[in-house]
C-alpha cells in the first residue's frame, strides 16, 4: 500500500510547517479534532476536512485514495473510538479493532501520498497502571496495563510504534502526543459512553433539576486525575507541528492532578447542586493515578491557559446551550 521513499536519515534542523499549509484534520468533528480545527484555522492554516459518511477511515483504499487526491501538507489524527470506563469494558474488540484500523489507514495512507508531517495522537492510558509520578514518557511499556481500557491502550500503543517506524524506516517528520485527560466543547455527555468529567458535569446537572438529594457516583473517589481543557491541547498540537521532530511521545497535560471526590465537588459547585455525594465502592476505581511529566513540552514553550474551573463552566454552559438549542 505504502510507495518506496529514502530511508532515514540523521535527526536534522528541517522546515516542519510553512504558513499557510493545508492540514487535514482527520475527526474534526469531535472533542479533540474540533478544537484543533478552530485552533489552526485562527493561525492562518489551510483546513481540509472530510465527513464521516463520505469516508470511513477504517478502509485504507479509500483512505490513501482521499490522501492522493487531497495531498495535504500535513495530517493531524485525531479520529479514534473512545469512551470511558464503561464503554471500554463493554466493547474491548470495538476500541482494539476500530483504532488499529483507523491508524493503519490513516498512516499509511499519508506516506503513499508523499505526506512529511503527521501528528498522531494517543492518550495516557498507554503507560502501565502502577507508573512512577508524574509519568515520564519513558515509563511506556514498563509494566502492566490498567484492564479496564487495555484494548484502548494496546491500540494507541500500537500508533506510537507505528509512528517510530515509519521515521526509523522512511525518515518522515511524524510525530506521536499523549494527552491527559480532555475536556471541554464537542464533548460527549452520554452516561453510557462518556469520561468522568462530562458524566459527572451530566449527573449533577440532572440531580439538581429534579431535585435530587443524593448523587451516587462510581468508585471510592479517591483517584487522581489531571484535566487540560481541549483548547490547551489544540495549542499543544500547533506547537508541536511547528517546532518538534522527535521519535519519542510527548506528554501533553497541566501537571497538576486532583481526587475525583474533589473534581465532583467542584463540578457540584459550578452546576449548583447542594445535596449530598454518595460513592458506590463496588464500582471500579480504574487507575490510581495518572499524572503526566509534561517538562519536554514545557521546554518547547507551553503553558496551558484555561484553569480547571473556569474551563468547566464554560463546557458546562456550552452542553447547556446545545440542550436548549436540541428541545
Amino acid at each position: 500500500m505504502t510507495t518506496d521513499l529514502p530511508g532515514p536519515s540523521q535527526e536534522s534542523v528541517r522546515p516542519l510547517l510553512r504558513p499557510g499549509a493545508r492540514i487535514w484534520v482527520a475527526g474534526h468533528r469531535g472533542l479533540v479534532g474540533s478544537a484543533v480545527v478552530r485552533r489552526l484555522t485562527a493561525s492562518g492554516y489551510q483546513v481540509i476536512t472530510r465527513d464521516r459518511d463520505r469516508l470511513d477511515l477504517r478502509d485504507a483504499a479509500r483512505t490513501e485514495a482521499f490522501l492522493r487526491e487531497v495531498r495535504p501538507d500535513a495530517v493531524v489524527l485525531a479520529a479514534a473510538k473512545v469512551g470511558g470506563i464503561m464503554a471500554n469494558q463493554t466493547y474491548p474488540v470495538q476500541f482494539l479493532e476500530d483504532n488499529l484500523r483507523i491508524q493503519l489507514s490513516v498512516v499509511a495512507g499519508a506516506h503513499a501520498a508523499g505526506v512529511e508531517r503527521l501528528l498522531f495522537l494517543g492518550s495516557s492510558c498507554i503507560y502501565p497502571r502502577l507508573a512512577p509520578q508524574p509519568i515520564p514518557e519513558s515509563a511506556l511499556l514498563t509494566g502492566p496495563l490498567e484492564p479496564t481500557n487495555e484494548a484502548y491502550a494496546l491500540a494507541k500503543i500500537a500508533g506510537i510504534v507505528q509512528i517510530r517506524s515509519y521515521r526509523r524506516q522512511y525518515g518522515v517528520a511524524y510525530i506521536s502526543a499523549m494527552p491527559t485527560n480532555l475536556y471541554g466543547p464537542g464533548d460527549n455527555f452520554d452516561l453510557e459512553t462518556s469520561h468522568v468529567l462530562p458524566a459527572l458535569i451530566r449527573r449533577f446537572h440532572e440531580a439538581r433539576r429534579d431535585g435530587s438529594a443524593t448523587v451516587m457516583l462510581w468508585g471510592s473517589g479517591r483517584p487522581r486525575r489531571e484535566f487540560l481543557h481541549v483548547d490547551d491541547l489544540a495549542s499543544a498540537c500547533l506547537l508541536l507541528l511547528e517546532r518538534y521532530d522527535g521519535e519519542e511521545p510527548v506528554n501533553v497535560g497541566c501537571g497538576q492532578d486532583l481526587a475525583i471526590s474533589e473534581l465532583a465537588g467542584i463540578v457540584g459547585e459550578v452546576t449548583g447542586f447542594q445535596g449530598e455525594i454518595a460513592w458506590d465502592a463496588s464500582k471500579p476505581d480504574g487507575t490510581p493515578r495518572k499524572l503526566l511529566d509534561v517538562s519536554r513540552l514545557a521546554s518547547l514553550g507551553f503553558v496551558p491557559r484555561i484553569p480547571l474551573r473556569d474551563g468547566i463552566a464554560g463546557t458546562y454552559a456550552w452542553w447547556l446551550e446545545r440542550q436548549i438549542a436540541e428541545v
